[in-house]
């Protein structure tokens, strides 16, 4: 029996019956989008959503009733700016130190993929606003109205190039949508309206405050650092530190005057018993900003691991940035100094026309480092930080520029190379550790990369790099307890060779320490020549041990008197020397466009010159080490 097979012929283009499969084939389409979209309730025409807050205000008639929030840096940094911008009249609010809490908050409302300081710093704020609404019964209409998040906005080659939208969207998501995040841009000032119903006033006082909170809290926190690893008694230093920032915080909220709180304070730390021969490993912290910074989970707490594991922690300070975003500055000026025509990139001149002003714009960079140092040094002195020295950036970036361009900017740019090669050269420490958030591009590429060539290049150097994740803590600290077995090593070789060295023992040193209180006191920090303190305190007493008062006395005149013949046999030299450097066209240039800027100064038109320059560097230096909260002024896309 045979098979019928009946031949099926396809529709031909064009046919009339090809256009009847079509027009069957669509409506059966609009009909299953039609019924998608009543089930999944979007059946409403939907508009393009544009973000409203691009511009977020404070009105001056809301001043009284808006609390600002702040928190970014360290936990003395944000409380006493707390202080400062409470004694002009604003409600403020130290939010406190992100913690794993807000992590996970931050993962919950979060994009994924983010890095570890956006979950910390958008989960921390996140929860703040929660409990204001959940737990103190604020409705979240009264937590949008009554309050406003102020920080500082920055930029970098980060892949996360601008995380305000990530801010946004976390407060979206958790029912706060519209609340306001005010942000310091770099340049420009603050992001709000301008005129006699702005409600934060940007003026000298403001910044002179927030300028003043941070630089007290990083002599505070680099003479606890400096003195907590050899107190006598456990907690004596945290102790006095507490309440140092107590008696700061008054002084700058009562606007009385700062340096005789910061003198008060001495005696605080006056009061702590030491015992400076204790070994320590001297470790350098640097990496990404944020992570270096933060005392709190963002970094598993490392610098108190870092001390639990027997080091002397030498921190990055705040005013260290300032100073470095200083010299970037004047490094992109005098690059583009020479170029044909003006870019439009951050630092362009196209406001600097004139060769003149160009020349004025270097020299105001110039004073504002001197002003940097000197006004770092007039806080340090009073509560005691001696001998205490800024980084030498043109140092840094010149030994640096080698191995890594100093126009390569993001993270801390070519300051971790050049730091890890001062520290290793000039033994400024045993170890140094880098620390970032897990797959932040600008530090590893640093760390994971150019820094291998570096430890290569220079025997000896030890050099931890560690990434941070919020859940990682246990393969962190075994990674930093594996380097920091070889620089205490290293540290008591050290001690050992000086000892031997200047033929002393460890106990006559502490004979003499206790017959000399001078020596003993917290306060008293001998001056460098390696990188442990207690081999640097060997060397300052050796020669006190073993010699007469009029033996030291003899050995002193017989150094001036070398130092008088050398400077005798160089004088022709030097003299020739100075002549050239004051007769060179360029140092008479220099001279020229500084007694610019100093006009100005005397005629009262300071801070007409650096007010802008301030804002810009406040917009860097405050949170540039949250890349999270970049802002980007753009037009918003109108709705198709």
């Amino acid at each position: 029996m045979e098979t019928a097979v009946q031949k099926t012929r396809l529709p031909i283009m064009g046919s009339a019956k090809q256009s009847k499969v079509d027009e069957a084939l669509e409506a059966e389409l609009r009909a299953f989008e039609e019924a998608e979209r009543e089930r999944l309730g979007i059946k409403a025409e939907r508009k393009q959503w544009v973000d409203t807050m691009l511009n977020p205000q404070v009105k001056r008639n809301e001043r009284e009733n808006v609390t600002l929030l702040i928190s970014g840096l360290t936990a003395a940094q944000d409380f006493l700016v707390e202080g400062a911008l409470g004694g002009l009249g604003y409600k403020i609010k130290n939010i406190g130190c992100p913690d794993q809490e807000g992590l996970q908050v931050g993962k919950e409302f979060g994009n994924r993929g983010q890095c570890n300081p956006t979950y910390f710093t958008v989960g921390n704020l996140v929860n703040y606003l929660i409990k204001l609404r959940d737990e103190q019964g604020l409705t979240s209409e009264e937590v949008i109205k009554n309050y406003v998040f102020l920080t500082a906005g920055a930029c970098g080659p980060c892949r996360f190039g601008m995380y305000v939208t990530e801010y946004r969207k976390a407060l979206r998501d958790a029912g706060f949508d519209g609340f306001r995040v005010m942000l310091f841009q770099q340049t420009g000032g603050l992001s709000q309206a301008t005129g006699d119903d702005v409600g934060i006033d940007m003026n000298p006082a403001f910044f002179v405050g927030i300028v003043k909170g941070i630089v007290c809290g990083d002599v505070l926190n680099a003479l606890g650092y400096r003195i907590r690893p050899y107190e006598v008694v456990p907690g004596a230093t945290n102790k006095a530190l507490e309440e140092a920032k107590r008696i700061i915080y008054k002084s700058l909220h009562d606007q009385t005057n700062v340096f005789v709180a910061l003198y008060k304070c001495r005696k605080l730390f006056e009061a702590i018993e030491v015992d400076r021969l204790r070994v320590r490993a001297k470790t350098s912290i640097i990496g990404e900003f944020w992570a270096m910074t933060t005392e709190g989970d963002g970094n598993y707490q490392l610098q108190k691991f870092l001390e639990s594991e027997g080091a002397e922690n030498d921190i990055q300070l705040t005013t260290a940035w300032l100073l470095y975003n200083v010299w970037e500055v004047r490094h992109d000026t005098q690059d583009r100094e020479v170029l044909r025509g003006v870019d439009e990139g951050t630092n362009s001149l196209k406001d600097h026309q004139g060769e003149f002003d160009v020349a004025k714009r270097i020299a105001t960079m110039r004073l504002a480092e001197g002003a940097l140092k000197l006004g770092f040094q007039a806080f340090a002195q009073p509560i005691g930080l001696h001998d205490y020295h800024l980084p030498d950036m043109d140092l840094v970036a010149k030994v640096a520029e080698d191995y890594y361009s100093n126009d390569l900017r993001g993270g801390e740019g070519h300051m971790e190379v050049g730091k890890l090669i001062v520290n290793t050269v000039r033994a400024k420490a045993h170890i140094t550790v880098s620390v970032k958030p897990f797959g932040c591009m600008p530090s590893s590429g640093v760390s994971d990369g150019v820094q291998s060539l570096i430890t290569g290049k220079y025997p000896g150097t030890i050099f931890c790099a560690v990434e941070t994740s919020g859940d990682g803590a246990t393969n962190f600290y075994s990674r930093i307890q594996m380097y920091m077995f070889k620089a205490r090593i290293a540290a008591e070789q050290e001690l050992e060779r000086v000892l031997a060295e200047q033929g002393v023992t460890i106990d006559e040193v502490r004979a003499f320490l206790d017959a000399n209180p001078k020596y003993k006191s917290a306060l008293y920090y001998p001056p460098h020549r390696v990188a442990g303190t207690a081999a640097n305190l060997v060397y300052v007493v050796a020669p006190l041990i073993k010699k007469s008062a009029a033996e030291r006395a003899i050995d002193k005149a017989k150094h001036t008197a070398e130092a008088l013949r050398d400077a005798a046999v160089s004088a022709p030299g030097a003299i020739a020397e100075a002549y050239r450097k004051a007769t060179d066209p360029e140092t008479i240039a220099k001279v020229r466009e500084d007694a610019f800027v100093l006009r100005d100064i005397v005629r009262g038109k300071a801070m007409d010159r650096f007010r802008p320059l301030l804002q810009q560097l406040m917009g860097k230096a405050v949170f540039e080490n949250n890349p999270e909260i970049r802002t980007t002024t753009y037009e918003p896309i109108a709705a198709e």
